[in-house]
């Protein structure tokens, strides 16, 4: 399992880590890099046609603000891309969310919630568990623990 995480300025390190955190925690391989879409053009070519050749298999992307490198990256190469926006900016992450997530067709990206990293980690390891059962069975496993704990702590008595 090979995953890539993408995010255009050095500012998003601090969102972007909880995909590292959360792929980390599932045993997934991950590159990182910061590469911006309008700045280093040239740069994002080469490194999406090296993710192909070195069997990258799902692509997170994060960007503010017009949120531009999630889309520019999906219409470069078939690997699915899941896009993180990044709140920056008057608007808050607004026009980033909207930015990625009004993809023009063919050209579709994954999108989660402004700033949700976790959760665009979480969508590449159910896409991730459907080649790989181990995966598969590990994250079924989370889940029943997560059900587990919160029925605990729903079935306490209420403290208000």
């Amino acid at each position: 399992m090979k995953a890539a995480i993408v995010y255009g300025s050095a500012s998003d390190r601090g969102v972007m880590k909880k995909a590292a955190d959360a792929l980390r925690e599932f045993g997934v391989d991950f590159t990182a890099h910061i590469i911006s879409a309008h700045r280093s053009p040239e740069l994002l070519d080469q490194t999406v046609k090296e993710f192909e050749c070195r069997g990258i298999e799902i692509i997170i992307a994060g960007a503010g603000l017009s949120a531009h490198l999630p889309g520019v990256i999906a219409s470069k190469t078939l690997i699915p891309v899941i896009g993180v926006p990044i709140s920056s900016g008057a608007l808050g992450g607004m026009d980033a969310l909207l930015s990625i997530v009004q993809m023009p067709k063919p050209i579709p990206v994954a999108t989660v919630g402004v700033d949700n990293a976790a959760n665009a980690a979480y969508l590449a390891l159910q896409i991730l568990s459907l080649k790989y059962e181990p995966l598969r069975t590990q994250l079924a496993e989370y889940r029943r623990l997560m059900q587990a704990d919160f029925i605990r702590e729903d079935q306490s008595p209420d403290k208000l």
